[in-house]
């Protein structure tokens, strides 16, 4: 008889995590998931980039399952290329949570992940995209911005780190919007009260899987959570300090296959 394994659903985030610096996946982390494959667990994305730009990754993968993308706000089929499950934040709500924060901390660029599975990233004048490998269209004006549904604003300040940027924004943006922080540069209004977990949750059930079969990867605050749901929460060497505080383990760092290190310890 085989032995139990000791979790059947694998979450990873992918920026800072799964991804090195490159957005390139290593050989050794590849073949760590080929081997969860092999024992019958399930890996999931989780991640906050938009199902549009995770569909090469899960090419890269192999993978025709579900992906958790938005901070949880679709519920990607790869196999099938459609939303399972989506929600959009209102652009009335966001255009007005951008003026609260910008009463507080003067101007902030901004840029916008559409809805759907072929939905663009729009950014505004002045917004620069914190990864540059992924694909976005610019618009001459922030009104261009509000065209199409949305399931997020990704907000830049050119001084306030992201920490303040983020702590001010919750301050003023109340029950408009969920404010987190998803990486360097990366402070994002969503929906209110979807977070990583919220999908995370929802793609378990579809796969009849609990909290208890679940251990999770991550890096930033974004993933908190995620964390605070599965049974095991693991933070890479290179995350942030609040992540950390929260983590079940720390593993090393996402460009020195952390993931990896942990998955073939518990899948020998």
């Amino acid at each position: 008889m085989a032995a139990p394994l000791a979790y059947a659903l694998i979450a990873t985030d992918l920026d800072g995590t799964l991804l090195r610096g490159d957005d390139t996946l290593s050989d050794r982390s590849l073949a760590a998931l080929r081997r969860v494959a092999a024992a019958g667990a399930r890996h999931l994305v989780v991640t906050g980039r938009p199902a549009p730009r995770v569909r090469p990754l899960l090419d890269d993968l192999g993978s025709r399952g579900l992906a958790v993308c938005g901070q949880g706000a679709q519920l990607y089929d790869a196999g099938a290329d459609r939303l399972l499950w989506s929600v959009t934040l209102d652009r009335e709500l966001a255009e007005t949570a951008l003026g609260k924060i910008e009463a507080e901390v003067g101007q902030v660029y901004a840029a916008v992940d559409q809805d759907g599975v072929d939905g663009l990233t729009l950014i505004e004048p002045g917004y620069l995209m914190p990864h540059p490998t992924l694909p976005a269209v610019r618009v001459g004006r922030r009104d261009d911005l509000w065209c199409e549904p949305i399931s997020k604003v990704l907000l830049r300040h050119p001084a306030l780190a992201d920490d303040e940027l983020a702590s001010t924004a919750r301050s003023v943006v109340g029950s408009l919007a969920s404010v987190t922080m998803s990486g360097p540069g990366t402070v994002e209004l969503q929906p209110l009260g979807i977070t990583k977990a919220t999908g995370l949750a929802l793609a378990a059930r579809h796969l009849g899987l609990t909290p208890s079969d679940t251990i999770a990867f991550g890096d930033m605050p974004n993933d908190i959570p995620m964390f605070d749901w599965a049974a095991h929460g693991v933070a890479m060497a290179n995350a942030h300090p609040e992540l950390k505080a929260v983590a079940d383990e720390v593993t090393s760092s996402n460009e020195d296959d952390g993931i990896a290190l942990v998955l073939e310890r518990l899948f020998s």
